[in-house]
């Protein structure tokens, strides 16, 4: 009778112990760190619960990223990309996954349901292309090498419908008049390649495109169409110092880079 309670004590602690270092590897799992921030920033975990967040704050695959109205907030990934959301964006981090040693691991996909971001690609994004991607609801990006700015402009009631398939005219540099909904891209450094169901179309440095959905075929546009990104004064251009040197470097729309 003793060695049956032994054996089945023994079993449990087995058990419990493995239970407890799973838990312990999963909460590991962070994709992605706040290093600066100018507001509130809610995270919309994977199992429903809402978590405010501050500087240090990890971010974890499955997370729902919600900057607020007056919000700037950059985030620095574990293969030292980042990414800077400005006010009035929620973007979703769908899957992370890398470790250095191991490329045939990796794999980085985010959703950008509404606002903006500017971004730099690490080395996930470097050297495995195909395996980085931000899907939108009019385009999909896969990016490399690059800074890019993505803004997703969604469909509402005071805006022009989705039939057109460029800007409506008078859009400027600096925001005057309607925006039509759709994906904008900004390239700023490095070449993208922009993809959905009715064509592709490539962007290169300091060009500008536009999907207003995945039946129509991403364009170029002649001029900046509205697109503003001014980072808080106390955020640095990048925590990458070799991309730090030009603060007008970005881009992405639906990509692959070549």
């Amino acid at each position: 009778m003793l060695q049956i309670k032994n054996s089945t004590a023994i079993k449990f602690f087995f058990i419990a112990a493995l239970c407890l270092s799973c838990a312990l590897s999963f909460a590991a799992q962070i994709a992605g760190t706040v290093t600066h921030l100018s507001g509130p920033l809610i995270a919309k975990k994977a199992d429903g619960t809402v978590k405010v967040l501050s500087l240090q704050s990890g971010i974890e695959q499955g997370d729902t990223l919600v900057a607020e109205k007056d919000t700037y907030a950059r985030i620095k990934f574990a293969d030292n990309s980042e990414i800077v959301l400005r006010p009035n964006t929620q973007i979703k981090i769908d899957q992370f996954s890398f470790e250095e040693d191991k490329p045939n691991n990796d794999g980085f996909t985010m959703t950008l349901i509404k606002g903006g971001l500017r971004a730099v690609t690490g080395l996930l994004g470097k050297r495995n292309k195909e395996r980085f991607g931000l899907n939108t609801p009019t385009a999909s990006i896969g990016i490399r090498g690059t800074i890019f700015i993505a803004e997703f402009v969604p469909q509402d009631a005071n805006q022009p419908g989705s039939g057109a398939s460029s800007p409506p005219a008078g859009n400027d540099a600096q925001g005057n008049g309607p925006r039509a909904p759709g994906l904008y891209v900004q390239v700023l450094d490095g070449t993208v390649f922009l993809k959905n169901d009715a064509g592709n179309l490539d962007v290169t440095a300091g060009q500008f495109g536009f999907a207003i959905s995945f039946t129509k075929p991403p364009i170029l546009l002649p001029n900046n169409p509205g697109m503003q990104f001014s980072l808080p004064g106390n955020f640095p251009v990048s925590l990458n110092q070799d991309n730090a040197n030009n603060e007008s470097k970005s881009g992405s729309l639906i990509c692959e880079v070549r």
